[in-house]
């Protein structure tokens, strides 16, 4: 069992318990609780979830009186498949707000990965390790609402331990380059840009620097 206390700069007092494996092997209870002594607004909400080696499930409701939003999703796996299922209820408008769908396989070097969310959004996305050094991924997405479709391809390549380029485009003529340098243990730069192909001599585009530390 624990219990965790916070309090942010907002002066919102958060309290939390969690309880693990104590009824059975890989259930967890929880439940949270927000305070805000200014306004006197508060929230809750209970949490359980349920972890083996060949499913996860989790429902989370909140403690609204008016009537709680109930969240639950669930997940199995076989054989490198994986099936996952989730859904939300407002019980106040006695209406599912989310209803979503996912299959996908993985090999380690190949991942496949197809997703249905709400009956309207249809997606999906395909990763292989090639080599050592190569990276590759394709990624499409469908919208019955709009009839929109999405496209994108990307790669990685690794120069050599420490560096690697990275490179994708989209449907829309978007060009995204990068690079990242490892240049000691803890520090790594990256630098990256977006083109909109589109719209070239426009301008808009986009260029990235990040520096990383790690302790």
């Amino acid at each position: 069992m624990t219990f965790s206390e916070k309090w942010n700069t907002d002066n919102t007092l958060a309290t939390e318990i969690t309880v693990q494996d104590q009824f059975i092997k890989g259930l967890k209870l929880g439940a949270d609780c927000t305070f805000a002594p200014q306004t006197g607004n508060k929230t809750g909400r209970l949490k359980t979830a349920f972890q083996n080696d060949c499913c996860a499930l989790n429902c989370d409701m909140d403690l609204d009186m008016a009537g709680p939003l109930v969240a639950a999703s669930a997940v199995v796996g076989y054989q490198g498949w994986l099936a996952g299922y989730q859904t939300a209820f407002d019980s106040q408008r006695s209406k599912l707000t989310k209803n979503n769908f996912a299959l996908g396989f993985s090999t380690g070097d190949f991942i496949l990965h197809t997703n249905v969310d709400d009956g309207q959004e249809f997606g999906g996305s395909i990763y292989q390790k090639i080599s050592p050094q190569l990276e590759t991924g394709i990624q499409l997405s469908w919208s019955a609402g709009s009839n929109n479709t999405k496209f994108g391809i990307g790669a990685k390549y690794n120069l050599d331990p420490d560096a690697s380029i990275r490179a994708k485009v989209n449907n829309a003529s978007q060009v995204g380059l990068g690079y990242q340098q490892r240049l000691r243990d803890g520090i790594t730069i990256t630098l990256s840009t977006l083109i909109d192909g589109k719209n070239f001599n426009n301008g808009g585009h986009k260029i990235g620097l990040a520096l990383e530390l790690e302790a």
